[in-house]
């Protein structure tokens, strides 16, 4: 009978740990080692024969590379292999080259072999399954180390079956009945189904254990004095127990395994399969839950919008901007006839100035220094400063389009003066367009009127260029979904919805939603921003860059960020913008 593959099972390396050396290796980047063999050493002594244990083939999973090992019969592969099941040497380490980093990441190498080691790099490469042959000709045995020995014996094919009761009969190729032993049973598993099998029979028999020794009561040596012996029991779980009652609810005879493995398929699960046969506790046999991702997930806005804004905008070195205009468009500017001996007229116009300064818009966060070392799983201070970071770059791109939305009164509020809203911005810089709508017209009325209003109001826009309409989702919504008189949709693409509206492109803003202002009593409904943001400045001096710091509280042992800009912001080109509201009328 042939012996199993392997004499050891473990993880040579395990992803997403961060080693002693610095070095993090991430997810898969071993995977091209996947089925490779290469050899096992100790201690990874290259340059001496005799400290090549054997071989280890290597198996890639999410967690890391698994190495499945075999000692050779040298004397030192025999004396490592004794080490191993004796539970001495446990930890595992490997020798790569061909490394690509990003950082202190690992994301590619080539494994050139494994090594025992009494203390690897990284804390959680471990042999965590130890199988122990027999020697013996006509028995094959296996032991599965899990601090006792559990012996599985298994008779030859031409040997009496062990126990008639569990003997399975099947019938040969002419119809006679064909005896077949629980081992020509096992012979059939795969690796993995060996391995579900053996950790299973451990889980029963020490259950079986813990019960007897309950009901052991403990020898007295002399009198007054009471001492426990412990004793390693050994099982053979193919013999049947006196007490077949407790021997079926704690252990698993061969034909129960069977039809857990059968019954696996038509319950879609094996977990669900042991269950079902009254196995109890079974969060030990199966691995715990796994997080799909190595940091958590922020759960927040759509950010398309803050990118196409902060992208958009022009930028300039200096913070405080002044524009100066010279109003031509008055009869009073006009180029005038002459008629011989009248008097000629000086050209008359005003002047606008408007001056915009800065303002500081900052975010701060905090953190306790134990739950910042507890921890390890992934680096919260670097999840926490991208957070402080994304947000701030909403709330400034919010200003410049809407203005923050908080009253005067907040202390928090960024004031209107220096980051000047392209909303609520003068006549001058925001032409506005106000649509009327009835109060109980439909979708496609409303959207109709929208269509309407937008290509009107480009008659009055003098921006630089193609302009950007940012819309509110619900009325992109409505426009899209504008049937014409046969239920046909008008506009079943973004893109061509973009070409009738004139503008370069279309961007949908969830902020927007919902925002409302009253002008001259009239409560108005913002529905779409049209303007090109090269027309929109923004400000900052030499320092006032978005700048991150971080400082330790010794009082209250806290660690402390803080992220922040000083900058203005303002329309700097007259009706560079249109605004886009609805009139209940």
């Amino acid at each position: 009978m042939d012996k199993p593959l392997f004499d050891f099972g473990g993880w040579a390396t395990r992803s997403n740990v961060k080693c002693s050396d610095g070095r993090t290796i991430l997810k898969d980047a071993f995977k091209e080692c996947n089925g490779k063999t290469v050899p096992l050493v100790w201690g990874h002594k290259h340059d001496q024969p005799e400290a090549v244990l054997g071989h280890v083939r290597l198996e890639n999973r999410d967690e890391g590379i698994y190495a499945y090992g075999l000692f050779n019969a040298s004397e030192s592969g025999q004396n490592a292999k004794m080490l191993v099941e004796h539970g001495d040497v446990s930890s595992l380490s490997i020798y790569a080259n061909e490394l690509k980093q990003q950082g202190a990441n690992v994301v590619h190498g080539a494994i050139c072999e494994v090594s025992l080691v009494l203390a690897g790099a990284n804390p959680e490469a471990f042999i965590n399954n130890v199988i122990r042959h027999g020697e013996d000709a006509d028995l094959e045995e296996a032991v599965i180390y899990t601090g006792e020995y559990i012996t599985l014996a298994h008779s030859q094919d031409n040997a009496e079956p062990v126990d008639k009761e569990n003997e399975l009969k099947h019938a040969d190729s002419k119809g006679e009945p064909k005896k077949e032993t629980v081992a020509d049973v096992i012979d059939t598993f795969s690796e993995k189904q060996k391995l579900v099998m053996y950790a299973l029979v451990d889980e029963a028999i020490k259950q079986t254990k813990e019960e007897y020794s309950k009901k052991e009561e403990p020898a007295q040596k002399e009198e007054g004095t009471k001492k426990e012996e412990e004793t390693p029991v050994k099982h053979n779980v193919f013999d049947q127990s006196p007490d077949k009652d407790a021997e079926k609810k704690n252990s698993l005879s061969h034909s129960d395994m069977m039809t857990i493995i059968d019954e696996a398929k038509r319950y879609g699960s094996l977990r669900d399969s042991v269950l079902a046969h009254g196995i109890t506790d079974v969060d030990y046999l199966f691995p715990e839950a796994k997080t799909l991702t190595t940091v958590p997930e922020f759960v927040s806005r759509q950010m398309g919008w803050v990118r196409n804004v902060m992208g958009g905008v022009h930028h300039t070195p200096f913070s405080r901007i002044k524009s100066v205009f010279a109003d031509i468009t008055a009869d009073e500017a006009r180029a005038k006839g002459y008629a011989k001996g009248n008097f000629k007229i000086e050209e008359v116009f005003g002047l606008l100035k408007r001056t915009t300064t800065p303002t500081t818009v900052y975010k701060k966060q905090k953190m306790d220094r134990d739950d910042v070392t507890d921890i390890t799983d992934f680096d919260v201070v670097a999840m926490l400063k991208s957070e402080m970071r994304i947000m701030l770059d909403e709330e400034i791109a919010r200003a410049i389009l809407t203005g923050d939305g908080r009253t005067a009164a907040s202390d928090s509020k960024i004031d209107e003066q220096n980051i000047r809203p392209i909303w609520t911005d003068s006549a001058l810089f925001s032409l506005n367009k106000a649509i009327s709508v009835a109060a109980n017209a439909t979708s496609d009325e409303q959207a109709k009127a929208c269509i309407r209003g937008v290509i009107e109001a480009f008659e009055d826009y003098e921006g630089s260029g193609d302009a950007t309409y940012y819309v509110t989702p619900g009325m992109l919504t409505k426009m899209l979904l504008l049937e014409d008189k046969n239920g046909r949709i008008i506009y079943d693409t973004v893109e061509k919805l973009r070409t009738a509206l004139q503008v370069k492109e279309i961007v949908s803003v969830p902020i927007m939603k919902g925002l409302t202002r009253v002008v001259e009593g009239v409560t108005r409904s913002l529905v779409g921003i049209i303007v090109n943001l090269n027309d929109y400045n923004i400000g900052a001096d030499k320092g006032g860059s978005v700048s991150l710091f971080d400082g330790f509280d010794l009082d209250y042992n806290q660690q402390k960020y803080l992220i922040e800009t000083r900058c203005s912001g303002a329309l700097t080109k007259p009706h560079s913008a249109i605004i886009v509201e609805t009139v209940v009328g």
